[in-house]
């Protein structure tokens, strides 16, 4: 069976030389030799088959762009009004959004404040749940600094009874402490190894942690940076004494 192919912005002919013609039922569609989803931009349409002349007719239906309104011209730069209506996509944020030099830089001190509460704080900003640009997959947040980490408090009883366990990867290398031992040992791991569980896992969260700078007393060595004051809306994050 010979086939000849033409398609144009306006229709695609098939013509057969077959004595057999296409059925043009809803059930049986001809084979055209091409998949017909792998055409997406133009909608085809095919036109029932004449027996007679056994020729298929497909109409291509170019999809006539979008372009901006006058009315919303103004909020769009000058290299854009030509183009397409960008204005009712899908914003996700490019490269450019989320420079780690243009991100703030936050500080804040631990002296008696809760220890989960603060952690909870902390990882909001780190991931950038507080802006309105934030999107889940993508490292929007900002930098944040603890000092006086060796001051930070619990609730409760959690200074004897929370207890943190490391493993040396060898049988019977199990170490267990508790709060306070730890404290006083790596006062600035009890911070990050709160923070590191609030944020997602992953490679993602690898990065994301790598933003968080805990230092034992009230010195840091990110003065250039020029932290400002990290916002915390949590009144109860104060222990109180």
């Amino acid at each position: 069976m010979a086939m000849a192919t033409h398609c144009s912005s306006s229709s695609l002919m098939f013509t057969s030389t077959s004595p057999k013609s296409f059925s043009s039922s809803p059930k049986k569609t001809p084979f055209l030799g091409f998949s017909m989803a792998a055409l997406s931009k133009p909608s085809f349409q095919l036109s029932p088959l004449v027996r007679t002349n056994r020729t298929a007719q497909i109409r291509c239906q170019d999809k006539a762009a979008a372009y901006i309104p006058l009315d919303q011209r103004w909020m769009f730069e000058e290299s854009e009004i030509d183009g397409p209506d960008i204005w009712n996509e899908t914003w996700y944020p490019k490269a450019a959004d989320h420079v780690n030099t243009d991100k703030p830089w936050y500080i804040v001190d631990a002296t008696d404040l809760i220890l989960g509460r603060m952690a909870s704080t902390i990882a909001i900003h780190m991931r950038g749940k507080n802006l309105a640009t934030y999107t889940p997959s993508v490292d929007m947040g900002a930098f944040v600094i603890v000092v006086n980490a060796e001051k930070v408090a619990v609730s409760g009883k959690k200074r004897t009874q929370k207890l943190y366990r490391r493993h040396s990867g060898r049988p019977g290398g199990m170490k267990v402490e508790t709060f306070d031992q730890l404290q006083q040992r790596i006062p600035e791991r009890i911070i990050e190894h709160a923070v590191r569980g609030m944020l997602p896992k992953g490679r993602l969260g690898r990065q994301l942690f790598t933003h968080l700078k805990v230092y034992k007393g009230p010195e840091h060595p990110h003065e250039a940076q020029k932290p400002i004051e990290l916002p915390i809306r949590d009144k109860r994050i104060q222990i109180q004494r």
